[in-house]
């Protein structure tokens, strides 16, 4: 049987990139639809759970889109892959981890059933702290080819991974960032899935473009500019399939010059085939696969990502 949501046509699954010279920022504006409902459905996750990891996906889009090819690869080079991850202890979760490459997405968290019915049955704020409790939030950019591998960590702190993903680029990056998201429920009446959009826009040293650097702290005029503009962005507009990205940045920006950038369109990018677990199997030292193999001969190997289990010959 196919999903609800497979049906769901046209997709408004997007990722845009921009610029708004004149000010100093760029961003990213991004649409979640198909592909946001093909990993949730692949989990039973309770609608807390669920909305909080399509925070974590849009997150990771947004992030992930950003990259850039490195300069020795050329324009339609690898620009690496994004992982997003929360760690904790204490709380109903205690792991999220999210990845980005090129456009496929995927995502998954595990969640203690037990302790989180108790906090529902409770009444509590089901926020940040107490669905983790104390933890941290890894985001590691994996190389290119030209590339090291680059891990910032900062402290799971705020009301919301949102907040925690704006003190990582306050704390590790120094960069000035404002994170707008909508989440928008399954509708059973229209018959409509999940949607999710979200806004990115961070403010950027001139030193890129081989200029000074303009002072980056918050109060800097054109951050101000940019960002209570942004700020005003909805849950609404975010979310609205009908409403174009470029109309959202016209709506947004229209008194400044801003450029647009397409970037790749999110896919459901779970990488758990026969092929690759196979490949990955047999780097493993014979003896060790020999303690591996079921008694049919074949190799059980579980994708946290998609919830199947495939049975390898290796």
């Amino acid at each position: 049987m196919k999903h609800p949501t497979d049906t769901l046509a046209p997709s408004a699954d997007r990722a845009l990139g921009f610029s708004v010279t004149s000010r100093n920022a760029r961003g990213q504006i991004v649409r979640l639809d198909t592909s946001l409902n093909a990993i949730l459905s692949a989990h039973d996750y309770p609608p807390v759970l669920a909305t909080l990891l399509a925070e974590a996906l849009l997150l990771t889009t947004l992030l992930g889109a950003t990259l850039r090819p490195d300069a020795k690869s050329g324009a339609t080079g690898d620009a690496g892959q994004m992982t997003l991850q929360a760690q904790s202890t204490g709380g109903a979760v205690d792991l999220l981890v999210c990845d980005y490459h090129a456009g496929a997405l995927r995502g998954y968290l595990r969640f203690d059933a037990e302790r989180f019915a108790g906090l529902e049955a409770s009444g509590a704020t089901l926020d940040l702290p107490a669905l983790f409790g104390e933890g941290h939030l890894a985001i590691t950019l994996d190389p290119t080819a030209a590339a090291e591998r680059y891990q910032g960590i900062v402290a799971l702190e705020g009301a919301s991974l949102t907040d925690a993903a704006i003190n990582y680029f306050a704390q590790s990056e120094q960069l000035p960032t404002l994170i707008r998201l909508g989440i928008s429920a399954p509708d059973a009446a229209t018959g409509r899935g999940w949607i999710a959009g979200g806004l990115l826009v961070q403010h950027l040293a001139r030193a890129e473009s081989g200029a000074e650097r303009l002072d980056v702290a918050p109060q800097h005029p054109d951050w101000q500019h940019v960002a209570i503009l942004a700020g005003t962005t909805t849950d609404a507009e975010l979310t609205d399939v009908t409403l174009p990205e470029e109309s959202l940045l016209w709506r947004l920006f229209n008194e400044d010059e801003t450029r647009v950038t397409p970037a790749p369109t999110p896919v459901r990018g779970c990488r758990c085939s026969i092929a690759h677990i196979t490949d990955v199997l047999r780097r493993f030292p014979e003896a060790e696969r020999v303690q591996m193999r079921r008694p049919d001969g074949h190799i059980g190997v579980d994708c946290a990502f998609c919830a199947k289990t495939f049975a390898v010959v290796a």
